[in-house]
């Protein structure tokens, strides 16, 4: 049997660097870093002292008062986005079998700051102050679940937890769900939002958060030797995946093709990726292999680049080994995070509407605050400036803590 096609027909987002996906991509464009000083809590407690947050985000442009009170920030996000990228996709559910749409949207962590909230109520106040709505506003999958019930999308509905390679393993299995005949349609993608305490207190007594502190907006500077940490950012970034076909019957405005996904584990280490960078090469030379993609023929790579000392060297290794050294000096990498920080389980949602975007409009955007030159880290990151050129095949890094590694590759639509 023909395997079906899947091209992307509609985009949505929620970012430290705009509320829509046009403020977004603009935004990565022109360099503008959404990082800046911690504010949703006290920074003092803390070595780590910027983040990178949504800003004035208003979910009563998406919810109602009641429904505000029963869903969680990262909840918020991903019906937000998710209702973005309907309206972009033009699908029109009073002409649509929604039982043909389905859902399958991510989030690493989840509802962490109402589970905060409410243990600190119970042992203050008791069990019986603790809220009748705990449960579904904490639980992962409340983000599908809230975008099928907003959007009446009645197909399969589920979720993905693989800490940072969440959205790019969302998408990936959406891809593969279209391509079997299952439904004719997935929202897909990532959400994430906690930077509270217990949170953003986590990873800070790991060391893994920058302590760049002085100079925020420079604090995300990956594959720069000066780099100490990622910046803990929030957001969610949400695709519309739809068959050729149905696509162009309805006439829609077809952003690009998604070809190809991979996924492999390193089974190494619980945080930190196999130093030999074998997991990651492994799982871009299969997304390629699912594409029917030529290593070489691959335009643009958004890196996972976290920022930390050992993720860029050991991506770039992995992409060395993957792309073959010739062609890994001439592709063009970069890391969006640079700019938006680091949104765990939402950053594979955002950086493959980052990637379609450059095929839409044959731009990379830069890897900013890369000044100064390390030996392990030697590729293109496209350092500080968008680069204008030919962008065909673009494809989307995520290495998750537990060794989780997910790629996912889009093309330009062609007939």
């Amino acid at each position: 049997m023909k395997t079906r096609r899947v091209v992307v027909t509609g985009l949505g987002s929620v970012c430290p660097v705009g509320n829509t996906t046009e403020e977004t991509w603009r935004a990565l464009i022109e360099g503008r870093s959404g990082v800046g000083p911690l504010t949703q809590i006290d920074r003092s407690l803390f070595n780590s002292k910027v983040a990178a947050e949504v800003k004035g985000f208003d979910p009563s442009l998406y919810f109602t008062p009641k429904e505000i009170k029963k869903s969680d920030r990262f909840v918020q996000f991903a019906v937000a986005a998710a209702k973005m990228a309907m309206a972009d996709s033009g699908i029109d559910m009073s002409k649509d079998e929604p039982e043909r749409i389905g859902v399958l949207v991510g989030s690493g962590i989840g509802g962490l700051r109402v589970i905060e909230e409410q243990h600190k109520i119970l042992l203050e106040k008791g069990p019986g102050r603790v809220s009748p709505f705990l449960i579904p506003m904490l639980i992962v999958n409340m983000a599908p679940a809230q975008i099928s019930i907003s959007l009446g999308l009645k197909g399969p509905n589920n979720c993905v937890a693989t800490a940072c390679a969440t959205g790019s393993n969302a998408l990936g299995d959406a891809f593969k769900i279209i391509q079997r005949g299952v439904v004719d349609v997935m929202f897909a993608g990532g959400t994430e939002s906690c930077i509270t305490p217990l949170g953003f207190g986590g990873f800070d007594a790991m060391r893994a958060l920058s302590t760049h502190n002085e100079e925020p907006e420079k604090a995300s500077r990956p594959f720069d030797r000066t780099r100490n940490g990622f910046v803990m950012g929030e957001g969610c970034g949400v695709l519309v995946l739809e068959e050729l076909g149905r696509a162009k019957k309805r006439g829609a405005v077809i952003y690009a093709e998604m070809v190809g996904y991979g996924m492999t584990s390193d089974a190494s280490h619980i945080t930190a990726p196999d130093p030999t960078g074998d997991g990651a090469a492994r799982c871009m030379v299969n997304a390629l292999k699912d594409g029917k993609i030529d290593p070489s023929d691959l335009s643009y790579l958004n890196a996972h680049g976290t920022s930390t000392p050992l993720n860029d060297k050991v991506e770039t290794l992995a992409i060395k080994k993957a792309l073959g050294l010739e062609h890994a000096r001439k592709v063009k990498v970069s890391s969006t995070k640079s700019m938006t920080g680091h949104m765990l389980g939402a950053a594979g949602g955002v950086e493959a509407i980052a990637c379609v975007l450059a095929i839409r409009d044959q731009i990379i955007p830069p890897t900013i605050n890369y000044k100064h030159k390390d030996p392990e880290c030697d590729l293109d990151y496209c350092p500080n400036e968008a680069v204008k050129c030919r962008v065909k095949v673009a494809m989307s890094n995520s290495l998750g803590f537990g060794g989780h590694n997910a790629s996912v590759v889009f093309k330009a639509y062609g007939k």
